[in-house]
Order: structure tokens, then C-alpha cells, then sequence
């Protein structure tokens, strides 16, 4: 047998403990009401298992110290196969805390869905029926955020506000990746998906300065992919979004361009102004300019498509572009040209319009082949590897 070990070396496993003393509790001591009921799920659904874990491990440790190897007046009984009572016991209590968990997490579900919108401040205080919640969109980028206030007109990076005792709709997509939206003391981690909406309701009931993260692996900058979430009074975010009015710095398309390119440990930034129209496009992934929209070419395939033409409709990406792309084996990563101007999707996004102002495409129902395409062909068909190419190959407009 090997040496015994001297209590004087567990002191420092002792003291490990208090390590964990340097760490804020969060989750457990929250700001927002949607965070306060998660964490009142959390706390109760582990009580509930507790029920079971702490008599089990009691009684492991019990019988091991009664049937213990020096233990000569320990009970033997050879014979015993069954015990109604024990048996009640041991399938009762499991099966009831099951029911209890499985009625919580029912009801938990449904009230704390992300996208369910509030209908309370707090647990004294219900939402008024003339309540106006504040609109963020909020975009998931390598490896930053950014925050776009419809309402307000500006934008900030890697910084956000919100008004205390006021809702919040979260409007969340992402650039690249997968990310995962997180503010532990306002609500629980939402993720954030390329070409996807998720939302998010929540409200902050107490004023402060919070943190918020991405949760999920998206590169090597992510572990720097943090913001700071300042809980303000009216008067303290009337104040906030006069100073981003302040900044002078506005963010349009070209901007965006920029911002969008792969960095890491990005100070907060604001921006007096944005495009109203640039959310839509980065959900839609068309910020590019000449790049087909997303809700455009779902449009198409409704139509019936546009034929074997269509797949000559692309452009080469720029080897100096915004996204993490590139390609091992064939031609340059390209992307599927829009059919429509700008002119088209102003009139299609710009409100709603009667079907004379709409263009001749729109209003039909026939097969959709596109603006200027040629009809589809059953030529063999190969993709270009560079501009001059794809623009030799488009067809010309009617």
C-alpha cells in the first residue's frame, strides 16, 4: 500500500473553493424579468432534482459505512428479493418529480419563448396596452456587433442602451456564421443565422452597465466578441442617443462594406445616421452592390424560375471583399447577380403601391425568366472564373 497522504496537503484543495468567490453570479442575480424567471426555473427545477440526489447519495454513503468489511454485527439477510413499500418508494417519488418537471418545463417553455412578446414589467407590474416596444436589429459580425435603432435613425458597435422598465424587440440575424446572442443579466442566448431572423423580447428593470457575448464558437476572435449594455432612465438614454447623433459619422452601404471585413477587439463605435434600408439587405445578404436578394430570388423560384439562363447571371466576389470565402478547387467564389435596379427595389420596398406602379414582372403570375434574360437553353454549361467572363456571357438587357 502506498504512503498515506498528509491532511496538510488537501488544505489547498480546500481553499479552492474560494476562488470561485471572484466570480459574479449573473445568472442568479439578474437585471430583466425575463432573466429573473429563467433563473427562478433553474433554481426550482434543481431543487426538485435535489429531492433525489442528496437521499441517493446519502444512502450510498450510509450502506457502504454499515456493510463496511469490520463491521460484524451488520443485518445479512441472504433471502431478500422484495419490498412493496421500498418499491413504491423507489419508482413514486422519481415518477412525481418527473411530472413536476416535466409541468414546469411545459409551462416554461411557452411563457419564456423568445419571440413571445411581453405582457409584464415584473411580477407587480402588468405591460399597458398602448405600450411601444424599442426595436433593435442587431447583427452578428467577425467578431463584433452591431446594433441598428430603426426608431432612432443610428447605430453603434460593440455598444448597446435600452431604456429602463420598456420592452425590447430584438430583430437578431448574422453575416458569416452561426453566433448566439447573449446578455445574462437582461434574458437568456438567442443564436444569430446568416439569411435568418430570430427575436428575441425582453426588458431591463434595473439601471446599470452589463455585459453581453457571443455564446457560440464562431473563429478566433470570438472569445474578444464582447459588448457593453448600459440600463439608462429616459432622461440617461435621451442623453445616450443625442451623444450617437453627436458622432458624425454615418453608416451607409460602402461603410457597412468595411465594417463587415474580419477584426477582433473592436472598440465601440457610433454612427449618427444609417441606412434605413440596410438591415433588410444584410438579412437578405445583398449588401453588394449588383447581388441578388434572398426574398428576390425566392420570388423567382415561386415564378417557376429562371431557367438553365439564370446560372449565367453571376459575379465573381472580390478577392478584397468583406466575407470569409474562398474556394480549393474550380473558379473564383462568385455570387448570383440581381435582375432587378435600384430604382426597383426602392419602388418594391419604398411602401405600399398600387399594382399600376408596380413593374410588368410583378404583377404577372407567368413563369418568371428574368429581367433581359435569354430563354434557357440546353447547351452544356460552364461557370466563369473570372469577371471578364461572366460579363461576356451575361446576356444584354431588352
Amino acid at each position: 500500500m502506498g504512503k498515506p497522504v498528509k491532511p496538510a496537503r488537501l488544505v489547498p484543495l480546500i481553499l479552492v473553493p474560494l476562488l470561485l468567490a471572484a466570480c459574479k453570479p449573473v445568472v442568479l442575480s439578474p437585471a430583466g424579468d425575463i432573466a429573473m424567471r429563467q433563473r427562478d426555473l433553474l433554481v426550482i427545477s434543481t431543487l426538485l432534482m435535489l429531492l433525489i440526489i442528496i437521499p441517493v447519495m446519502a444512502l450510498v454513503i450510509f450502506f457502504a459505512w454499515k456493510y463496511r468489511e469490520s463491521n460484524r454485527k451488520a443485518e445479512y439477510k441472504p433471502d431478500w428479493d422484495h419490498s412493496t413499500q421500498l418499491e413504491l418508494v423507489i419508482w413514486a417519488a422519481p415518477l412525481l418529480i418527473i411530472i413536476c418537471l416535466g409541468a414546469l418545463t411545459w409551462v416554461g417553455t411557452h411563457l419564456l419563448d423568445p419571440y413571445r412578446p411581453l405582457d409584464r414589467l415584473d411580477k407587480d407590474r402588468p405591460l399597458a396596452a398602448d405600450h411601444r416596444p424599442l426595436e433593435v436589429q442587431v447583427v452578428a459580425m467577425d467578431w463584433k456587433w452591431l446594433f441598428i435603432y430603426p426608431e432612432e435613425g443610428i447605430a453603434t458597435v460593440n455598444e448597446l442602451a435600452a431604456p429602463v422598465d420598456r420592452p425590447i424587440r430584438f430583430k437578431i440575424t448574422a453575416t458569416s456564421v452561426m453566433n448566439a446572442f447573449y446578455i445574462p443579466a437582461l434574458s437568456g442566448m438567442i443564436y444569430a443565422m446568416p439569411g435568418m431572423q430570430t427575436q428575441l423580447n425582453a426588458v431591463i428593470n434595473h439601471a446599470g452597465d452589463y455585459e453581453g457575448f457571443s455564446a457560440n464558437y464562431s473563429g478566433h476572435g470570438f472569445s474578444h466578441m464582447r459588448f457593453a449594455f448600459h440600463g439608462l432612465d429616459d432622461a440617461g438614454y435621451d442623453q445616450w442617443v443625442q451623444q450617437v447623433r453627436e458622432s458624425g459619422q454615418t453608416l451607409d452601404r460602402a461603410t457597412y462594406l468595411d465594417l463587415v471585413k474580419p477584426s477582433e477587439n473592436n472598440p465601440a463605435t457610433h454612427y449618427q445616421s444609417v441606412d434605413a434600408d440596410l438591415y433588410r439587405l444584410i438579412l437578405n445578404m445583398c449588401v453588394e452592390p449588383g447581388r441578388m436578394c434572398m426574398n428576390e430570388m425566392a420570388s423567382i423560384d415561386a415564378r417557376g424560375g429562371a431557367g438553365l439562363a439564370g446560372t449565367l447571371n453571376v459575379r465573381p466576389f472580390d478577392a478584397d471583399g468583406p466575407m470569409r470565402q474562398a474556394t480549393v478547387f474550380g473558379g473564383l467564389p462568385s455570387f448570383v447577380e440581381t435582375f432587378c435596379t435600384v430604382e426597383d427595389s426602392k419602388l418594391a420596398f419604398g411602401g405600399p403601391l398600387a399594382a399600376a406602379e408596380l413593374p410588368e414582372q410583378v404583377r404577372t403570375r407567368t413563369p418568371f425568366r428574368g429581367h433581359g434574360l435569354t430563354q434557357p437553353s440546353l447547351l452544356p454549361f460552364t461557370a466563369p472564373t473570372s469577371q471578364a467572363e461572366a460579363d461576356a456571357a451575361r446576356p444584354s438587357a431588352l
